[in-house]
C-alpha cells in the first residue's frame, strides 16, 4: 500500500473526529465504513496487531472477535482500501463496530498504570495520556501520518518485538527452572536426547535416563499454539513406543502461558490428552512438583 493511500485514511479519520478531539464510536464508525483504510490507521494509532486488537475487543465487549476474523478484515481492507464496507447488520459489521468501540475506549483512557518492570503497549507518545497525547501530535506540526505509516509497515514495532522475544519467551522457562532449583531436582535443558528425534525443553533427571519431559511455551498466537500442541503430541507418541498402554517411557508435562492457548478449545483438548492432564500455567505452576513424577526426584 502506498503512503498516499494510507494518508487519505488518516486525513479522513482526522476530519471525522475534529482533529482527534472527539474519538467516539459515533464519529469513527461512519468514516471507517465509508473509507475502510481508516480502520488500519486506527489500528496503527493503537500500535496493535490484528490478533491483539481482536483479543482486547472480545474481552472488552460482548462481541467475540476471533484472531482469524480480525486478520481477514485487515487483509481485505488492505487489498481494497477504497471500497466502502457493507452495512448489512452481519457478523462482520458487528465485529468491526466492536473493534471501533474498544479502540475508542482505549484511546480515551490512555495507558493504565502497570508495575515498574512492565511496559504497557499504550505507553507511547501518542496514546500515553489519552486524547491529550493524540491531539498534540495531530496539531503541533509533527508528521504524524508518516509515523503511523512506519508502524503499518511494521519494522519499528517488529524490531522491538524481535529484540525482546527471547526475554518474553523465557517467562515460562524461568518459572520452571526456579521451581526445579528450589526443590533441588536434577534437570537438563536439552538440545538433543539419545533415541528421541525431538528434544523437550527440560528433561529430568538427564537426557540419558529420561523420566519426566517438560515442554514450555508462551504464545499469543493461535497458530504458534497449534504448532506447540503438535510437538507435545509427537513427544507423547515417542514416550509410548514399545511400551504397554499405561506405562510410558517418561511422563510428559506441558507448561503454557499466553492467550494463544485459550483460543481453540480443540487444541487444549489434544494437549490435555497427550499429557494425560499434566498441563500447568503460570497461575498453578507451584503445584508442578506435587502433582507430577517430579516429586520422586525432590531432594
Amino acid at each position: 500500500m502506498e503512503f498516499s493511500t494510507f494518508e487519505s485514511g488518516y486525513e479522513a479519520l482526522k476530519r471525522a473526529t475534529s482533529a482527534f478531539q472527539h474519538v467516539t464510536p459515533s464519529t469513527v464508525a461512519p468514516i471507517v465504513f465509508e473509507t475502510p483504510i481508516s480502520l488500519i490507521v486506527l489500528r496503527c494509532i493503537l500500535g496493535f496487531t490484528p490478533p491483539e486488537w481482536a483479543y482486547y475487543t472480545s474481552r472488552h465487549t460482548k462481541v467475540e472477535v476471533t484472531q482469524s476474523a480480525a486478520r481477514t478484515i485487515d487483509r481485505n481492507i488492505r487489498r481494497n482500501p477504497g471500497v466502502p464496507l457493507p452495512r448489512n447488520g452481519g457478523i462482520t459489521e458487528q465485529r468491526i463496530c466492536a473493534m471501533i468501540a474498544s479502540a475508542c475506549y482505549m484511546l480515551n483512557s490512555g495507558a493504565p498504570k502497570v508495575r515498574s518492570d512492565k511496559l504497557h503497549r499504550l505507553d507511547k507518545v501518542d496514546t500515553m495520556s489519552g486524547l491529550e497525547s493524540l491531539k498534540a501530535l495531530a496539531v503541533l506540526g509533527v508528521p504524524y501520518s508518516v509515523l503511523l505509516y512506519e508502524r503499518f509497515l511494521g519494522r519499528p514495532f517488529a524490531s522491538h518485538r524481535d529484540s525482546i522475544s527471547e526475554l518474553v519467551g523465557r517467562i515460562v522457562e524461568d518459572a520452571i527452572e526456579n521451581i526445579l532449583s528450589h526443590a533441588r531436582i536434577s534437570y537438563r535443558k536439552t538440545g538433543s536426547v539419545p533415541g528421541l528425534d525431538q528434544a523437550p525443553d527440560f528433561i529430568i533427571p538427564n537426557e540419558f535416563n529420561p523420566q519426566v519431559a517438560i515442554e514450555a511455551k508462551l504464545t499469543e498466537d493461535d497458530g504458534t499454539a497449534r504448532d506447540k500442541v503438535t510437538r507435545v503430541q509427537h513427544l507423547a507418541s515417542l514416550s509410548m513406543q514399545g511400551q504397554p498402554p499405561d506405562q510410558p517411557k517418561f511422563e510428559l508435562v506441558a507448561c503454557i502461558a499466553g492467550r494463544g492457548f485459550g483460543i481453540r478449545r480443540e487444541d487444549m483438548k489434544k494437549l490435555l490428552l497427550a499429557t494425560r492432564g499434566k498441563v500447568f500455567t503460570l497461575q498453578n505452576m507451584q503445584q508442578l512438583v506435587e502433582h507430577t513424577r517430579l516429586a520422586e526426584f525432590r531432594s
